[in-house]
């Protein structure tokens, strides 16, 4: 990178969520001294991906990077009150990942455990007779395996974490604006600045595309294709007889998953690809789902979840990188001084943190230190060479 100027100039982040603050939380506290300004079109995030995610984090991916990644966010939330003060609590907890596969996945799961365990996930294979011994209120009859991250996998308070980062970046002399961007301008091999729904511009000297679901839309004001659109996910919240003290986050082989949530449980299903469509402006939850599939899917995997009672439901929006289900970071080839950090696809808020300081290592010295980002960066996005995510939900 050329553009070491920065350093003392004016950074705008498009996207005040959870992808936006670490990236500049991180800059203030590697050094970063200029001007930082958060645009964000919503202050009270009540529709923002990070509000409405399930929240939860894992090892168990296909990808090294995302592991890594993972590990990071880990650390990082086992020691929330060291960064961000002894007040700080992100209801962290660590009751692994279930994913359960059938016969036909069985040596693919088993050398994908092996690839996790290399880079330092502490994962294991369990037999369908050792799932039923662990997890007893489980059906395990048609299933193969089930991999399970002993410990480095849970879930949080996303909310929690967003305010911490939030407020904390505020402290560090981050300004926070609350207005919609519609375009980001640009002159020849540089991005000058933003254009803000009020007709008013805001220009920079660099900035960091992490506007999560809108991404893909406001590239397009440069004639840029990024493929990062909404995908609607609908949220159950609901109570059965089910104990959830030891429960953990649950990936079926059907496509189910649910975890506990306060003293019910939280779960959903991805909706099949003809009734996925960009779903701007769209946060009707998608009730038919409940019924059809995911309710009989649920009642199968554990039969006394039959007697389950809704109480809410909720849907958000992942920024879904249809190459291939990874996120993108680092800067653009032609564009030098534009940062990504989005396309998540469903994992953004765990991996939020380490993105958000690599983010600011490439701000600030032109290269990752922590964790190398290339395998996940914009030219596999030009050159169409996906880097396939093979562990999605």
């Amino acid at each position: 990178m050329t553009d070491r100027q920065v350093i003392g100039g004016h950074v705008v982040i498009l996207g005040g969520a959870v992808m936006g603050s670490f990236s500049a939380w991180f800059l203030r506290k590697q050094g970063f001294a200029g001007r930082i300004t958060v645009v964000e079109k919503d202050a009270t995030y009540a529709f923002s991906s990070t509000a409405r995610s399930a929240a939860s984090i894992r090892t168990q991916f296909g990808t090294p990077s995302n592991i890594a990644l993972s590990l990071f966010g880990v650390d990082f939330f086992r020691n929330v009150k060291a960064h961000f003060g002894p007040q700080a609590d992100i209801g962290y907890r660590e009751n692994g990942y279930l994913i359960l596969g059938g016969q036909d996945v069985v040596a693919n799961r088993m050398a994908g455990v092996v690839m996790q365990q290399a880079q330092g996930a502490d994962v294991i294979a369990l037999t369908p007779a050792a799932v039923k011994i662990r997890f007893p209120y489980l059906n395990t009859d048609d299933i193969g395996i089930g991999t399970f991250g002993q410990t480095g996998e849970g879930w949080f308070d996303a909310w929690s974490l967003l305010s911490l980062v939030r407020s904390n970046a505020r402290a560090l002399g981050v300004e926070y604006i609350e207005t919609e961007a519609t375009a980001i301008l640009s002159a020849g091999d540089r991005v000058t600045g933003v254009r803000l729904a009020s007709g008013d511009t805001v220009s920079c000297d660099l900035c960091v595309m992490a506007a999560g679901a809108a991404s893909g839309r406001l590239m397009a004001t440069l004639g840029v294709n990024l493929p990062v659109s909404p995908r609607k996910r609908t949220v159950f919240s609901f109570r059965a007889p089910v104990d959830g003290a030891t429960f953990p986050m649950l990936f079926d082989r059907s496509g189910i998953w649910i975890r506990p949530e306060g003293k019910g449980f939280i779960g959903g299903i991805q909706p099949p690809a003809d009734r996925d469509p960009d779903a701007t402006g769209d946060y009707e939850p998608d009730h038919d789902l409940l019924q059809d599939p995911f309710w009989p899917l649920l009642a199968h995997r554990i039969p006394a979840m039959e007697e389950l009672r809704l109480e809410r439901s909720w849907a958000g929006h992942y920024e879904v990188n249809a190459l291939d289900h990874n996120g993108v970071v680092g800067p653009h080839d032609q564009l030098s001084n534009l940062i990504f950090a989005t396309g998540f696809s469903g994992h953004g808020v765990m991996h939020a943190p380490a993105v958000g300081r690599a983010v600011a290592e490439w701000i600030i010295s032109g290269c990752y230190a922590t964790i190398d980002m290339a395998p996940l960066s914009w030219n596999r996005i030009r050159d169409n060479r996906p880097l396939i995510e093979t562990v999605v939900y």
